[in-house]
């Protein structure tokens, strides 16, 4: 009997659990618990932490789990990596649901690298407008170029002080190109700074700083180990051995 296991936490990840919970399997929603208010979900829910890959491999014994859906975001590397880990030890099938990464068009300027430290860098020393689209965990490193005035944007309002003065805009996606446009516009911002984390629910901006001819510092996505990946939950309910049910 199939017992799947969402490691979720992303948009995409909702879609899963209701496809799943439409045709009836039997599975449970993790998060992550980085998300102070996350959003309901169809299934039961746990939140919070597995204590690593060993956490992760006693749970999915403890739990008869028969099937691992890796659902996290493209930039959860260390879950992911848990993931692999954990499913090899206990011998449970894993399959990844990843977007696709955004591809750069001949209208973009983007300046692609590794990391967060590398997207510091490549901000310009004279004060500009910075909008930092990568999350509330990545933004300490960009204190080191305290003259820029920063726009955040978070999920929750942040519970500690932040380690430079910014803007901060508390919202949930996804957003409008018509959002982006007026966001960027009004705060006249002159640099983005994101995490190629691709789907549809995050581009916006990337389409409105096109628009706009502004420069966006573009962070690649981590490098993973190699496991099962698909980009549609069809194929993912396809793989429990059912097949899509369509529906609200």
């Amino acid at each position: 009997m199939t017992r799947a296991l969402i490691l979720g936490g992303t948009s995409d990840a909702s879609v899963l659990a209701a496809a799943i919970a439409r045709a009836s399997i039997d599975a449970v929603y993790s998060y992550g618990g980085r998300t102070r208010a996350p959003a309901d979900q169809p299934l039961p829910t746990r939140i919070g932490g597995f204590g690593g890959a060993s956490g992760l491999a006693d749970y999915i014994r403890r739990e008869g789990i028969t099937h691992v859906i890796d659902a996290t975001h493209p930039f959860a590397a260390e879950m992911s990596r848990n993931a692999v880990e954990a499913c090899t030890e206990t011998g449970t099938p894993l399959i990844a649901l990843e977007r696709a990464p955004w591809i750069k068009a001949s209208a973009d300027n983007w300046i692609e690298v590794v990391n967060v430290d590398a997207a510091v860098a490549a901000l310009p020393d004279a004060p500009a407008n910075v909008f930092l689209a990568i999350g509330r965990q990545h933004i300490a490193p960009f204190a080191a170029k305290s003259q820029h005035s920063y726009t955040l944007r978070f999920v929750d309002p942040p519970e500690a002080p932040l380690p430079f003065a910014a803007d901060v805009i508390v919202s949930r996606g996804p957003f409008t190109l018509d959002g982006e446009l007026e966001m960027l516009r009004t705060r006249g911002i002159a640099w983005i700074v994101a995490r190629n984390s691709g789907g549809d629910g995050a581009r916006a901006k990337i389409d409105a700083a096109r628009l706009l001819g502004l420069p966006v510092i573009m962070i690649s996505r981590p490098e993973l180990p190699v496991r099962l990946r698909v980009e549609s939950v069809g194929e993912v309910v396809q793989w429990l051995g059912h097949r899509i049910c369509l529906g609200a």
